[in-house]
């Protein structure tokens, strides 16, 4: 039934499918495709499996939309974005996976590849210059607020719910308010209070 639907997508994502060809950033999105498809299993072809995304996956619509840029608002009535998720950042490396993005903010300096935002995530300012950097490969679990002037690091793990006001070094997990390490290098850390 879904590749049906699917099939019948193509006909209302032929301008979609036109830029996914041929745009400017085509390598970018055909990455941010393969991720997507290879996180959720499916074994699709690359066409396919783009015209599958914007069939089920709002957040993957804001992804592709924040790609393409300003002509996004010739066609993008055809296929509705999430309308609470919001990517405001400069500089987003390929990759990006964005799990039920509901109520979710990501408004930082920049943002690696491959990364992971789940829901209600607030990536963001805490004055007017001081946003997150995320570096390549972060995850970064539900409910979990980034703020401020701060790296979170290759590899790292934010938890869900943590606030993290700190720089997260590269390969460690943090949970918490504020958040705390509690992994670095794979092995569990006992006692960190605070790291900088």
């Amino acid at each position: 039934m879904r590749t049906l639907f699917v099939l019948f997508n193509y006909i209302r994502c032929l301008p979609h499918i036109a830029l996914f060809l041929i745009h400017s950033k085509k390598k970018t999105i055909y990455a941010d495709v393969d991720r997507w498809l290879g996180i959720l299993g499916k074994d699709y072809s690359r066409t396919f499996g783009f015209v599958y995304l914007l069939s089920f996956y709002p957040e993957y619509r804001n992804l592709f939309y924040y790609r393409v840029g300003y002509i996004q608002y010739f066609f993008k009535f055809l296929c509705p974005e999430l309308s609470t998720l919001y990517l405001y950042t400069p500089h987003i490396g390929e990759g990006l996976f964005i799990q039920h993005g509901f109520a979710t903010i990501i408004n930082a300096t920049s943002i690696g590849k491959n990364c992971w935002i789940n829901q209600q995530v607030t990536i963001g300012f805490t004055n007017s210059t001081d946003s997150p950097t995320i570096l390549d490969n972060a995850t970064i679990y539900a409910g979990a607020k980034v703020l401020g002037n701060v790296v979170v690091g290759e590899n790292a793990v934010v938890g869900a719910n943590a606030v993290v006001v700190k720089d997260v070094p590269n390969d460690c997990t943090v949970v918490g308010i504020p958040a705390r390490i509690i992994k670095m290098n794979g092995k569990t850390v006992r006692n960190v209070e605070a790291f900088s």
